[in-house]
């Protein structure tokens, strides 16, 4: 048998002309050479050729503990609560996340939830089924106090920045757990605020460290005509029960945290001849345990998981209230107005999760950059790609300092030492804060994957799913335009006295860091920008109808920026301050920190800009 012959043959895959041919090659004269440059000839592959692969294998960033790695964190805790009991804590509870929390967070990732309708005899049951790291970090958000911690308010007025720390280290780890604890804590607060002795259980479980008796709750507030608009799209009904308890009728269209053990809902009650009060005056909050005394879904059946862009951790349904046993919380008609607490506790924890993945991912690329060379030098020794992570590192401290300081005045209230201005900064902020560090994360989230290449686009490295969790902190607890709204509305419910505890709270900030030399620059800049943006907003009243609508976005981003500058002189200011806690400052009030005055003079609020906008969306669309 040729030589040519056993090539052609062992392309088709034939072992034997594979071994044909070594006795043929033995025998004769012809060199593995020879064989290599006939199959040139003939453009058959090489027999005895493997492709290389090299001995170069990136390697991976890893991660270290964050508390240790987080100097912004360590030096805002020494100023504020330099406690020895909140370092040990957070140091340990860093080596946590490192040696068990992070693989159990990857594991909800890789085992999603799914719905058991029926059990193996035709049962329905209903069950969402979740994978065992699920249950793992109930267990330890229950050990650790990341609900508890926010009750027992063990360091007074300093509590919850004392809780939002551990809730900022182990959200980029959890899983997305941190859903379930957001609206735990929402319910508790809620339970708390209302004082409901018949609830005192139920808000018991949700704040111990017993994992045993630790429960979760849930928010079911969303059906199909809703979204944020509860008031005109709440049509679940609740008929009362001779026992003083209700039964709720009604869908529910989005509902995360499926599978926890209760949940706060609203509804209409209904008269006895089936009649209800539309809007919000009629609206009132339920109380129900998800699963009966039998382990079975209390009235409840589940339509469908939601198959969603991420969050895939989250079990989150469609659900059929069929009768669901449920106990009135508020006072009837009350509703909107009880959970008022709740959105400010749910709002905090989405800032405070959008700053733990802005700060994970800038941890990730700063050790990774010690580690990819490129271009004949490691990451690090690129001017510009440094530069662009100090930029992503800016964004991160800016956000941090402001989620800080609005769990500080969560805290200050709490403890009922908050000052008037407190109170109204805390109403003013808590959106502001929400929204644009919503946006901040899913910004810097993405191009912090972008330094990794081609690893950040892969999905078994794990960094792709911080980019699709993000994306829903945006839309979680009030989207953009509707968190700039509520700004709007807390300017004219207080009949602008949120703006006026703002103004006096950044210019005391300002004054108090004027002696600062070094940063004079950013103070003269966040002055320039506060004096603008007050003519602004004492010309608002006088614009045409409208206008103020349509800048209620730049609105926002203004606030937020001027005072996350603030915050950062402020920080900066400090007898213990860096020569980088300066720059941050520096750089940060580079940019324009107030887009409306800008916008303004360039006439985007203008009505007529409004039918401009609209003529330029539809243009070409057919009827």
């Amino acid at each position: 048998m040729s030589v040519v012959m056993a090539v052609q043959v062992s392309c088709r895959g034939n072992c034997l002309a594979l071994r044909m041919l070594s006795r043929s090659v033995s025998h004769s004269s012809v060199s593995v050479e020879s064989v290599s440059e006939l199959d040139s000839h003939t453009h058959t592959p090489a027999l005895f050729s493997r492709s290389a692969i090299g001995t170069f294998f990136q390697e991976r960033p890893l991660l270290t503990n964050p508390f240790t790695q987080d100097a912004l964190l360590r030096a805002y805790l020494q100023r504020h609560l330099p406690e020895q009991a909140v370092q040990r804590d957070l140091l340990l509870f860093g080596e946590r996340l490192v040696s068990e929390i992070e693989a159990l967070g990857r594991q909800c990732e890789l085992n999603p939830p799914v719905l058991q309708r029926f059990d193996p005899w035709g049962r329905r049951v209903d069950r969402i089924l979740t994978c065992d790291a699920w249950t793992r970090l109930k267990h330890i958000s229950a050990q650790e106090g990341l609900v508890a911690a926010g009750y027992e308010r063990t360091y007074g007025e300093w509590s919850r920045v004392y809780q939002m720390s551990k809730i900022y280290l182990f959200a980029p780890s959890a899983g997305l757990y941190t859903c379930p604890l957001a609206m735990t804590d929402g319910a508790a607060k809620v339970i708390e605020s209302l004082g409901v002795h018949s609830s005192r259980e139920a808000f018991e479980r949700l704040t111990t460290r017993d994992e045993k008796r630790f429960w979760t709750s849930g928010q079911w507030m969303t059906e199909r005509r809703g979204g944020s608009d509860v008031s005109s799209g709440t049509e679940t009904v609740a008929r009362r029960q001779q026992d003083g308890w209700f039964k709720l009728y009604g869908f529910k269209w989005f509902t995360s945290a499926t599978d926890a053990d209760m949940t706060l809902t609203l509804a209409r009650i209904t008269d006895r001849h089936g009649r209800s009060t539309a809007g919000s005056s009629g609206l009132s909050l339920f109380l129900a345990e998800v699963w009966d005394s039998d382990g079975l879904c209390n009235g409840i059946e589940v339509q469908r998981l939601k198959d969603k862009l991420g969050t895939r951790q989250v079990p989150t349904a469609e659900l059929l209230l069929d009768g669901m046993s449920a106990q009135l919380l508020s006072e009837e008609g009350r509703g909107v107005a009880s959970i008022a607490n709740m959105l400010t506790i749910t709002r905090i924890h989405n800032t405070v999760c959008a700053v733990g993945a802005m700060r994970r991912i800038t941890h990730l690329c700063r050790e990774y950059a010690r580690k990819r060379a490129a271009f004949g030098k490691l990451l690090k020794d690129h001017a510009l790609h440094v530069q662009t992570l100090s930029r992503l590192e800016v964004e991160t401290r800016a956000a941090f300092l402001f989620a800080m300081e609005v769990c500080r005045l969560l805290g200050r209230e709490e403890n009922r030492s908050a000052s008037d201005r407190d109170t109204l900064l805390l109403r003013l902020l808590t959106p502001i804060a929400k929204l644009y560090t919503a946006k901040q994360a899913v910004s810097v989230v993405s191009e912090g994957l972008e330094s990794f290449g081609g690893q950040g686009y892969i999905e078994d490295t794990g960094l792709p799913s911080m980019l699709r969790d993000a994306q829903v902190l945006s839309i979680w607890e009030g989207t953009t335009n509707v968190l700039s709204l509520d700004v709007l509305r807390s300017i004219a419910k207080s009949s602008g006295s949120v703006l006026q505890a703002f103004f006096t709270d950044v210019t005391e900030r300002l004054l108090a860091a004027e002696a600062s030399a070094a940063l004079r620059p950013a103070v003269t800049s966040l002055h320039t920008s506060l004096s603008a943006l007050k003519r602004f907003t004492q010309t608002a009243a006088a614009r045409p109808t409208g206008a103020l609508e349509l800048s209620a976005r730049d609105l926002a981003y203004s606030l937020a920026r001027i005072y996350m500058g603030a915050l950062l002189v402020d920080h900066a200011a400090w007898e213990n301050a860096t020569h980088t806690d300066i720059y941050a400052a520096l750089r940060w009030c580079d940019q324009d920190l107030c887009p409306v005055v800008s916008r303004d003079s360039a006439g985007c609020y203008d009505p007529q800009k409004a039918a401009m906008d609209t003529a330029l969306v539809y243009d070409g669309l057919q009827p």
